[in-house]
């Protein structure tokens, strides 16, 4: 299944691309939600081999993520992006439907 309502920046395209190119069974980035965090809800990021079959596909540029059905209800018009700056190196979920979220960028609440 591919879904085009979350959708993911050029910078974590590259991103996603360059760590997968480094493992060798592992073919895409896998984003979901759980329950935790300061905000009520985390992002959780792990590189995966394979999608499930109820999976919702989001490529770009040769990057794949994966969201499994329960974490898209959260994650609905989102953007995934890679963010460098003097803090440091990390993935980023810019999400619509946060009404909360902490400094770090992890947690949220809807």
């Amino acid at each position: 299944m591919t879904e085009q309502n979350v959708t993911m920046s050029d910078m974590a395209a590259k991103r996603i691309a360059a760590v997968v190119a480094g493992e060798t069974d592992k073919t895409a980035l896998r984003v979901s939600v759980e329950g935790g965090g300061c905000s009520g809800f985390s992002y959780k990021f792990d590189l995966e081999g394979t999608a499930q079959p109820d999976d919702v596909v989001v490529e770009k540029n040769g990057a794949r993520v994966l969201i499994d059905p329960v974490s898209l209800i959260y994650m609905t018009g989102s953007e995934i992006d890679f963010v460098d700056n003097l803090i440091g190196q990390s993935f980023q979920i810019r999400n619509p439907n946060a009404v909360a979220s902490c400094g770090c960028g992890t947690s949220f609440s809807v």
